[in-house]
C-alpha cells in the first residue's frame, strides 16, 4: 500500500482519482487545488506518490514539479493532463516526472501508471 498525494484543481477529478487510488488498496494521505498548495502540504504528507494535474491556477503542475523535486530529489510524480500534445509529456518527463497519463483516463491506465512508478 501506498501513501499518495493527488493534486488537480477540479473536484470531481479529485474525487475520481481518490476512489481509483482507494479502491486498489492505497491510501491518500492529502490533496491540493493547486501547485502551490501541494507544494506547502509535501513535507507534511510525505507520499509515496504524487499525481498531479499539469493546468491548474496561481502554481501549475509542472511548475510544482520543479519544486517538489528541490524539496524531495527521489519525489515520485505522475502528470496527468488533458493537454495530450507531444511538447507538454515531453517537458513533464524532462523535468523529472515518472509517468504521463492523459485525460480523460480509465482506471486502468491510472492504476498501470501508479504500479509502474512504485516498482521502479
Amino acid at each position: 500500500m501506498a501513501r499518495i498525494m493527488i493534486v488537480d484543481d477540479t473536484p470531481l477529478m479529485r474525487t475520481l482519482i481518490h476512489a481509483i487510488v482507494t479502491e486498489n488498496g492505497h491510501e491518500v494521505v492529502g490533496m491540493a487545488v493547486n501547485g502551490k498548495e501541494a507544494v506547502a502540504r509535501y513535507p507534511e504528507a510525505r507520499p509515496d506518490l504524487v499525481i498531479m494535474d499539469v493546468s491548474m491556477p496561481e502554481m501549475d503542475g509542472l511548475q510544482a514539479l520543479t519544486k517538489l523535486l528541490e524539496i524531495d530529489p527521489q519525489a515520485k510524480v505522475v502528470m496527468c493532463s488533458t493537454f495530450a500534445q507531444q511538447r507538454f509529456v515531453i517537458e513533464a518527463i524532462e523535468l523529472g516526472a515518472k509517468d504521463f497519463v492523459v485525460k480523460p483516463f480509465s482506471a486502468l491506465r491510472v492504476t498501470e501508471a501508479i504500479d509502474h512508478v512504485l516498482n521502479r
